[in-house]
């Protein structure tokens, strides 16, 4: 599983999902994820619209930066984000307790 996987097709899918896009739309914020490494890039998952697409956010409320392999480890259940924040491996700006709340919406 690629993050262009993740991001452009489960992810998008979750969020055309009514019930999940009811959810996402409570959270009402824009991230930016930018990832490292071989199968990086920018992607946004942008909730108070329902969508997720490769490309950048100007004015994303949460930024995440994370490589690539750590993202899909992450998403896929093997890690936990906290684990990965704490050994510097996942870095957010702006406002954190919204990549606190993302979890719940994007479970794999």
């Amino acid at each position: 599983m690629t993050p262009a996987e993740i991001f452009e097709t489960n992810i998008a899918n979750r969020l055309a999902d009514p019930a999940a896009s009811a959810k996402a739309r409570e959270i009402d914020a824009v991230y930016q994820f930018n990832l490292s490494g071989e199968s990086g890039g920018a992607w946004v998952v942008d909730l108070k619209n329902g969508k997720a697409y490769a490309g950048e956010a100007p004015t994303a409320d949460c930024t995440i930066n994370v490589a690539a392999q750590d993202f899909v480890n992450l998403y896929q259940g093997k890690v936990a984000g906290p684990q990965l924040f704490m050994m510097g491996k996942l870095k957010v700006t702006g406002n954190m307790g919204l990549a606190m709340k993302l979890g719940s919406v994007l479970a794999g």
